[in-house]
């Protein structure tokens, strides 16, 4: 008779929880990610002395900070204030190229060397290995006995110097 309860608080609290959760979840994925000035600085440049808009102090970009304000103050994704700050300034105040055209290779070029080098070292390094295993096998591997006159001339200069 006492598990009847618990099972029914026990369903009550499974539904209350799933119920909190189907509200909240939506909420949570519906809320627009709040953009701010210091996050949104880094992404620009400013046009006129070609620094990052986050370190520059120039007139332009001051305007241009005024002007990425705005647009957060508008409430705009950072996909519609990218927009709208190529459309007012053109491509040169982004600090990222976009990845098209000639610009394209700023992308694919920096990871086509490092793999052009890494293919090259996979082909040489077993060859100069293998050169170096064949030297040290053609190599005598103890030096040949002294003979008494030289063992004795190593004594007297030893004995000279300890």
């Amino acid at each position: 008779m006492t598990r009847q309860p618990l099972l029914r608080f026990g369903r009550a609290a499974t539904l209350g929880v799933l119920l909190l959760v189907a509200v909240a979840v939506p909420a949570a994925l519906a809320a627009k990610p709040k953009t701010s000035l210091t996050a949104l600085e880094v992404q620009y440049m400013c046009t006129s002395c070609r620094e990052s808009l986050e370190l520059a102090q120039s007139p332009q970009a001051q305007s241009e900070r005024q002007f990425l304000a705005g647009l957060i103050a508008q409430g705009l994704t950072p996909a519609e204030i990218h927009t709208q700050m190529v459309d007012q300034y053109g491509l040169a105040v982004l600090a990222k190229p976009p990845a098209h055209g000639f610009n394209l290779t700023v992308y694919i070029l920096p990871p086509a060397i490092l793999l052009v080098g890494v293919a090259g070292l996979l082909y040489t390094l077993p060859k100069w290995r293998a050169r170096a295993r064949r030297a040290a096998a053609e190599q005598p591997q103890s030096a040949p006995p002294l003979d008494h006159a030289d063992a004795e001339r190593v004594r007297d200069e030893l004995a000279r110097f300890i």
